[in-house]
């Protein structure tokens, strides 16, 4: 009697061939059983000779990358000033699918700035002898110039199968039976040990979270130049990442709001070395000062705002700091939601009662952000695939997900929670695709107005482009909930709006100008609209309106006056646009003008149609009670009190910030513009992919 045993080769597992058995004992055909695809691939890197040179003095600072799988696995010393490098370095790696060969990078080391690319090589893994060491000698090459030439990497490597051997096994009957009912422990077996495996590959090489930082300013800084003054700027370094800030010349207190990431590998955390220098055209640069961060020092998932002292120098850096886990170090995942457990629900509510309008004012609501999934997201990559990842930012505080790798259709599953100190403020979610040798690539992002907010509503969110003027491709699914006090928000409204750090510079565009000059114009249209209206009383054109005019004749002359200064302005204005053309400066000034006077007046009717609702009703209960106010006092009292407060503010307080009550509400009303910015766009049932999946059945 003859048993054979068939098993096929599933995800993609390589296959070793084992016997049939018959009843006599001898051997038939080769049967194959799948067994774990997994290897130990063991580097040693051992030296480059012939390197391109790429620093001033004819040499580089070599070091190497592996990767695998579009993953940085393993990074090498650097070796200073050589261009036959020996690093005698070994690497322990290990391989789920031989097919995917191991890339080599070379770049040269430069503080400060960014590396120089030297070369690169692809190691085919499936051409490998099993248990055999083997030398091997790479040539780079760099696609861009594939005739130069760029030296070569000397390796050793050995692969070794960590689970079975290419070996022949005579298996008795009632083993080989037992093969095929144990294939379901044996999948389960291997599931495992591929967990394990990830794991391995994190612990030594992945990061295991991202440190944001924003670079804000510098104070009093030590002056280098003969003129007193210096053109300072900054340069960080964590490890073998750095960052160098802009200069800013002729300044000793420099404002960069300059924001950038870093990838953090340790465990405990890390330092962070951070040294400003004065630039000197033709010389060496001039050092200012140093200082540090200790990352083990600061909490996750929190921003820092810190201000450093130079040593060995003079001044001071502000930075802002937020330490964010990676997938590695669980952030707070769905399993750990604030709002969700009763008692700290409890907590929250009972913190933002109304009986406690007025412990700590700053403090005014709580939000819990949970960052679900994303759909049908851009290709960023060139396999048709990207490396998602999510940075949720409220105001200047900036959190960021883990990765997820070559997917469009990422779940992250995060939960973010942030105290509100504006109920005004704008939570804006951006999707970006991570890239570990250049900067991030933008997928999507969405603005969402807290005010605007459903609590506890799971929702898709469209993408939008970067101006959030249209959609791009994906939608991203978010749950917020919002608790906050309503007498702290709106007391806070009439109180000067958080200063962003980190916003992005204004540029010329033809495009953009036309919009604020057409708004402009709308907006004095009105103005020339309502002083047209008003001469029509005085032609008796409608004898009950001209009779009301009568009563309402100081508001008349007032609207004039404002007719009046209208015009100068929009002749002023035509003599600007005949000067843009001219200097590149006058016409940024110029849109930037368009742009606020036109806000000013959008604000001011968004103010009365009611498009922000909190605000508008804010708007008449402070009317209503100022009306009652001017019922009991008088006039002269009110505005005496007024004065003495506004001309003693300084003595009282000499750090506070001069404000316009009315200005700063009206900085919290959105103009036409950020109305279409805020606004949800519908998603596209054709998009979803479980109703593509659906189509393609049918």
């Amino acid at each position: 009697m003859l048993y054979s045993c068939k098993l096929k080769s599933v995800c993609n597992l390589p296959v070793i061939y084992n016997k049939k058995i018959n009843t006599a004992g001898t051997s038939n055909t080769d049967v194959p059983l799948a067994v774990p695809g997994m290897y130990q691939l063991d580097i040693t890197l051992r030296r480059g000779q012939s390197l391109a040179a790429r620093d001033r003095g004819g040499t580089s600072d070599p070091y190497v990358k592996f990767k695998i799988g579009g993953k940085e696995v393993f990074r090498s010393k650097i070796i200073h000033k050589s261009l036959n490098p020996v690093w005698e370095e070994k690497a322990c790696l290990l391989v789920e699918h031989l097919k995917e060969p191991l890339y080599i990078k070379v770049f040269d080391y430069d503080f400060g700035l960014q590396d120089d690319f030297m070369g690169s090589a692809f190691l085919d893994l499936t051409q490998l002898e099993l248990n055999r060491p083997t030398d091997v000698t790479v040539t780079l090459k760099d696609p861009r110039y594939p005739d130069h030439d760029l030296g070569i990497i000397l390796l050793s490597v050995v692969l070794t199968p960590k689970e079975g051997e290419h070996r022949d096994v005579e298996l008795s009957e009632n083993e080989v039976v037992g093969s095929y009912f144990s294939v379901k422990s044996f999948f389960w077996r291997f599931q495992t040990q591929s967990l394990r495996l990830s794991d391995v590959h994190r612990k030594p090489h992945l990061w295991r979270g991202i440190v944001s930082i924003t670079l804000i300013e510098g104070r009093d800084l030590k002056a280098m130049d003969s003129n007193g003054l210096s053109d300072p700027y900054v340069k960080f370094r964590l490890g073998h990442q750095k960052y160098k800030s802009k200069i800013m010349p002729k300044t000793l207190n420099p404002q960069w709001r300059e924001q950038f990431d870093f990838h953090l590998y340790e465990e405990r955390g890390g330092i962070i070395d951070i040294t400003a220098w004065d630039r000197d055209a033709g010389k060496r640069d001039d050092f200012i000062g140093r200082c540090q961060i200790d990352l083990s020092a600061l909490s996750r998932e929190q921003t820092h705002k810190l201000v450093l002292q130079l040593e060995e120098g003079e001044g001071h850096l502000v930075l802002l700091v937020t330490l964010t886990a990676s997938a590695t170090v669980s952030i707070s995942d769905l399993s750990i939601n604030s709002l969700e457990d009763p008692k700290e629900r409890e907590e929250i509510l009972k913190r933002y009662s109304p009986l406690r309008i007025f412990h700590n004012l700053k403090d005014v609501g709580f939000l819990q952000v949970k960052v679900i999934r994303a759909e049908g997201l851009m290709a960023a990559d060139v396999t048709g695939k990207s490396d998602p990842f999510c940075v949720v930012e409220l105001n200047n505080d900036r959190l960021l997900t883990h990765t997820v790798y070559k997917n469009l259709n990422p779940e992250w599953n995060k939960v973010f929670t942030f105290n509100i100190k504006d109920i005004h403020s704008v939570l804006e979610v951006t999707v970006y695709d991570e890239d570990r040798d250049r900067s991030a690539d933008f997928l999507g992002k969405v603005a969402i107005p807290l005010l605007s907010i459903q609590n506890g509503e799971q929702k898709a969110y469209v993408l939008k482009n970067k101006q959030l003027t249209g959609p791009t491709k994906g939608v991203i699914y978010l749950e917020i909930d919002v608790i906050f006090n309503a007498v702290k928000a709106s007391l806070r409204t009439l109180i000067p709006k958080e200063q962003k750090y980190i916003e992005e510079e204004n540029r010329l565009s033809k495009q953009l100008l036309l919009r604020n000059f057409i708004r402009m114009k709308r907006c004095v249209m009105v103005l020339v609209n309502a002083a047209y209206y008003i001469n029509s009383c005085f032609d008796w054109d409608s004898p009950a309106r001209s009779l009301a005019a009568f009563v309402v004749v100081e508001d008349m002359l007032e609207d004039e006056e404002e007719e009046d200064d209208k015009d100068d302005k929009d002749s002023e204005k035509k003599g600007f646009i005949n000067k843009i053309y001219a200097i590149q400066e006058v016409c940024i000034s110029v849109q930037n003008i368009l742009d606020e006077v036109a806000s000013f007046g959008e604000r001011i009717k968004n103010t009365f149609n009611w498009t922000i609702p909190f605000l508008s009703w804010l708007a008449i209960v402070a009317l209503c009670a100022f009306t009652v106010i001017l019922y009991f006092i008088p006039l002269r009292y009110i505005v005496l009190v007024w004065g003495i407060n506004k001309f003693t503010k300084k003595l009282r307080s000499p750090y506070a910030i001069d404000n316009n009550e009315l200005l700063d509400f009206l900085s919290r009303v959105p103009s036409d513009v950020q109305v279409v910015q805020y606004q949800e766009l519908k998603p596209d049932p054709s998009h979803s992919p479980c109703k593509r999946k659906k189509n393609n059945l049918g």
